[in-house]
């Protein structure tokens, strides 16, 4: 059970704004001194838990892993710092991890839905345009607000990226999960994807590499973030190269939208596109690397609180989730500096703590 924490501070409550110190009473956040005394003082500059937007617990290379496995991916990320999990698609049930107090608080998405045999094998319902609304709606009902289509991959007729689904068919999809109360991400590396995804009335988009200054706008006004994923990114080089042999037009696209990564983000957040942190972890990126993402962020050209609010409090906001005010879930990590100013500090942490519980 966890008891009364003192934080001594300084304590960020946002990105510009900070508290002296301030207390965990029974896994709850409070400003206020508590009338008993504290059975454990922690000094250090204190931050919302991280944020990983884009997360696949149960999942490696090869698909659906054992529960044994996917506990301790959780524990990887949660060792990091990340104490919130937006879940972008997985094959088994983990609603065993909401039940875990000492994993991190996971917002689930279903599985991924792809167009028949494209895309990653044994990860996606797999449908053709006809099956796309009634796949969409039954994953909108399977998880926690959120749905993840594969909006684009290899088209190996085309020998290229190509979407995955007609325009209009997307559209369709997109409001049956919004009927249901679910919002919509979707999985995009290529340009013309994005028109459609756009057009659809979409919430979210993964990746983003193939954005476009013309599209840029359009993110803007219709509020749509961006999880670009870009330590993923940096393995398209790899992948370009073992497919120049078979697609070489398909391999000059990927090392192409590879090289406009960072001028890609960059010009979308200083047009004011929203941008969140999120590793892809559980693909072939490795669980427990946030730090790494969020210092991809900062090299891309994000200011330094820019990229930590990327993962923390902006993210936070956005997906709903309390981050340090009166009454929130004492979900914060420690670093010794200001962050702010020393953004390596994300990536050694001095404590962590969840639920009101110190994990290190």
């Amino acid at each position: 059970m966890a008891g009364i924490i003192h934080f001594t501070g300084p304590v960020l409550v946002g990105p510009a704004e900070q508290r002296a110190e301030a207390w965990a009473v029974d896994g709850v956040l409070t400003f206020r001194r508590p009338r008993r005394c504290a059975e454990t003082t922690l000094e250090g500059w204190v931050l919302p838990g991280f944020v990983d937007a884009h997360c696949h617990i149960g999942l490696d290379a090869r698909g659906r892993v054992p529960d044994s496995l996917a506990e301790e991916q959780a524990l990887t990320d949660r060792d990091a710092g990340t104490l919130l999990v937006r879940d972008a698609g997985v094959v088994n049930d983990t609603r065993w991890v909401q039940q875990r107090e000492d994993l991190p608080r996971l917002i689930r998405a279903g599985r991924h839905v792809a167009r028949t045999r494209r895309y990653l094998r044994d990860y996606a319902v797999e449908v053709e345009p006809d099956g796309l609304v009634e796949a969409v709606r039954k994953q909108a009902l399977a998880g926690d607000g959120w749905v993840k289509l594969v909006g684009d991959w290899i088209d190996r007729d085309a020998g290229d990226l190509t979407p995955a689904f007609p325009a209009g068919v997307v559209k369709d999809a997109v409001a049956a999960a919004h009927a249901e109360g679910a919002r919509v991400t979707a999985h995009c590396f290529a340009e013309q994807t994005l028109d459609d995804m756009l057009d659809a009335g979409i919430d979210c988009i993964e990746h983003a590499t193939g954005m476009l200054e013309r599209h840029i706008p359009r993110f803007v006004e219709q509020q749509v973030p961006i999880v670009p994923t870009l330590i993923n990114i940096d393995t398209f080089p790899d992948i370009a190269a073992r497919a120049d042999a078979k697609f070489p037009v398909y391999a000059a696209h990927m090392r192409a939208l590879w090289g406009r990564r960072h001028e890609r983000v960059l010009q979308a957040w200083e047009a004011g596109v929203e941008i969140y942190a999120g590793t892809d972890a559980g693909s072939t990126i490795a669980h427990g690397r946030l730090a790494d993402e969020i210092l991809a962020l900062a090299e891309a050209g994000l200011p330094a609180a820019a990229a930590l609010d990327a993962a923390t409090w902006g993210a936070r906001r956005w997906l709903g989730a309390g981050a340090i005010s009166e009454g929130a879930s004492a979900d914060v990590v420690l670093c010794a500096s200001d962050p702010r100013i020393d953004l390596s500090q994300v990536g050694r942490l001095k404590h962590i703590v969840l639920r009101g519980n110190v994990i290190r």
